[in-house]
């Protein structure tokens, strides 16, 4: 089921300089499609249209925005642990100890 804005509503956040932003008026993006391109999404690995779509519908849902967090938190902790380790058991636990500091990862 596809969820639309209102054009009135629509309208009224998506001025700029007095014109309508065509992009808002477009229908929303529903949180399975997200969900099926957040990785995509995360890798910077769709087109700009597609990206500002996710962008605005992450911002704005609050059961997709926990998820992006956690996968942009952990591909971080990866990216920063990975630069000073060549042992993957301890880069695994210094990665596990890492998301249960920022609350994402249950002991």
């Amino acid at each position: 089921m596809k969820r639309f804005v209102p054009r009135w509503l629509a309208r009224l956040f998506s001025m700029k300089d007095g014109m309508p932003n065509d992009a808002m008026l477009a229908p929303m993006l529903d949180c399975e499609s997200v969900m099926r391109q957040l990785w995509d999404y995360v890798d910077a690995e769709l087109t700009p249209t597609r990206m500002e779509e996710i962008r605005m519908h992450i911002e704005m849902c609050k059961r997709c925005y926990p998820q992006y967090q956690f996968e942009r938190s952990f591909l971080d902790a990866i990216a920063a642990r990975r630069r000073t380790h060549s042992d993957p058991e301890r880069l695994r636990t210094e990665l596990l100890a890492a998301l249960q500091s920022k609350g994402l990862h249950e002991a």
